[in-house]
C-alpha cells in the first residue's frame, strides 16, 4: 500500500497519500509510459515526440502542466545537466549517473552509483553535500561502432 506498485516506471517509488488517481489521463500515462521507457532522461520536445504514438495530438503546453504535476505527485523528477535543457525521467529509477555521448548528444542513464556522497556530508573548507551528482561524457556504443573503435584504452 501507498507504494508505487502498478504505476508504470515507478517501482519501489512512494507516492504521496494526496495524490488523485482520477487525475491519470491518457496524455499522462503516455509521458510515464514514453519516460519509463526511455534509456536516459528526455527534453519535453522528446517526451511529447515519444507520447504521441499513444495520445495523437499532444500539445506542447498539455506536455509542460503534466510534467508539473506529475513531478509535484513525485512520479517525474527534472534532471538538470549543464549546457541542456531541463530534462525528466520517471522517479524510482534508483541511485544512478548520467552519460553524455559527445558524437549523437543523447544522455544515458549509468545504472548504480558510481561515486557515492551522502547528503550532510561535510567537505574540507565547510562545505556540505546536498546532492550527488555524476556526468560523465564520452563516446556511447553506437557512435563507437560506427566509427569501428570499439575497444577502450589498452585494448
Amino acid at each position: 500500500g501507498g507504494r508505487g506498485a502498478g504505476v508504470p516506471g515507478c517501482a519501489g517509488a512512494t507516492i504521496p497519500p494526496e495524490v488523485s488517481f482520477r487525475r491519470r489521463t491518457r496524455q499522462r500515462e503516455a509521458i510515464l509510459a514514453a519516460l519509463r521507457d526511455a534509456p536516459g532522461p528526455l527534453s519535453a520536445a522528446r517526451i511529447r515526440e515519444a507520447a504521441e504514438r499513444e495520445a495523437p495530438g499532444l500539445g506542447r503546453a498539455t506536455v509542460y502542466r503534466a510534467l508539473r504535476t506529475l513531478r509535484e505527485e513525485g512520479l517525474v523528477s527534472v534532471v538538470e545537466l549543464p549546457g541542456e535543457e531541463p530534462l525528466y525521467e520517471s522517479s524510482g529509477r534508483g541511485e544512478h549517473h548520467h552519460f553524455r555521448c559527445r558524437g549523437c548528444g543523447s544522455i544515458l542513464d549509468l545504472p548504480g552509483a558510481l561515486l557515492r556522497v551522502p547528503a550532510g556530508t561535510l567537505l574540507p573548507g565547510g562545505h556540505r553535500v546536498e546532492e550527488c551528482s555524476l556526468l560523465l561524457s564520452g563516446s556511447c556504443g553506437e557512435c563507437l561502432s560506427r566509427e569501428g573503435r570499439t575497444r577502450g584504452p589498452g585494448g
